[in-house]
């Protein structure tokens, strides 16, 4: 969801309802990997995508149902030879969506604020209800105090190592129990790239560097050469001699 947070962001603050498409599984060759998000507004629009076309529009009108009935569902989506272009997915992949309308996420501006500043945070989801996990906190509930405990220990390992994934649980929390599918989606800090020398090829390692979700960090002692206009893909640029700026 880390991709359409800004659009999110602008839609809470102007009081837009919306719904949001989560890929939660994936089984081979799927276009994108869990945690992938498109969001629906109570307007119609959208923000972000879940595959890349081949179901974007089914998905839309299972977003618009969520907001008109206020409740979750989940919905697998694959492809065989019949229906290959059809509803389905063409590249041969299976994917599972979980679409939740905006009053079943927990604490939505918070997680908003923490993923736009780059501070650890992770959201454990079942259709109708999340549970967000902080390093010293929790919110919400999952629908029961000891489905919630087993749900935020094993999410804030997950959040440890930035992972994503669905777990499964008991009904009551217990650690080989199946009843229960538990998708964790982890926001964690991006990983920083630093660039030293304000050059040509250091223009490229930033867009580079940007598109694969680093922070971009360039330096230069000289301020000539060490500009926006000369990097705007760079997250922040840095005026100083390289050995002052690592100390």
């Amino acid at each position: 969801m880390r991709d359409i947070v800004d659009g999110l962001t602008t839609w809470r603050a102007a009081g837009v309802v919306f719904a949001v498409a989560t890929v939660v599984r994936t089984w081979q060759s799927a276009p994108r990997q869990p945690g992938a998000a498109m969001a629906v507004s109570a307007h119609g629009e959208v923000l972000g995508s879940i595959s890349g076309g081949c179901v974007e529009g089914t998905v839309y009108e299972m977003c618009r149902t969520a907001l008109e009935t206020g409740t979750a569902q989940t919905q697998t989506f694959g492809v065989s030879d019949d229906d290959a272009f059809d509803v389905g997915l063409t590249c041969g992949g299976t994917i599972q969506v979980l679409v939740q309308p905006g009053v079943a996420m927990t604490e939505t501006d918070e997680v908003l604020a923490a993923i736009s500043d780059g501070r650890p945070v992770a959201t454990a989801s079942v259709e109708n209800a999340q549970l967000v996990i902080w390093p010293d906190r929790i919110a919400g509930s999952l629908g029961a105090p000891d489905l919630d405990d087993a749900a935020a220990r094993q999410a804030r390992g997950m959040l440890a190592l930035g992972a994503t994934g669905t777990i499964h649980l008991g009904r009551r929390g217990e650690q080989r129990g199946d009843d229960v599918a538990v998708f964790v989606q982890s926001y964690v800090p991006p990983p920083r790239m630093i660039i030293f020398g304000a050059i040509d090829f250091a223009a490229a390692m930033a867009r580079i560097g940007r598109f694969l979700g680093y922070h971009v960090t360039v330096c230069d002692a000289r301020p000539v050469f060490a500009t926006r206009a000369r990097f705007p893909d760079a997250d922040d640029l840095v005026v100083q001699w390289p050995h002052a700026y690592l100390e």
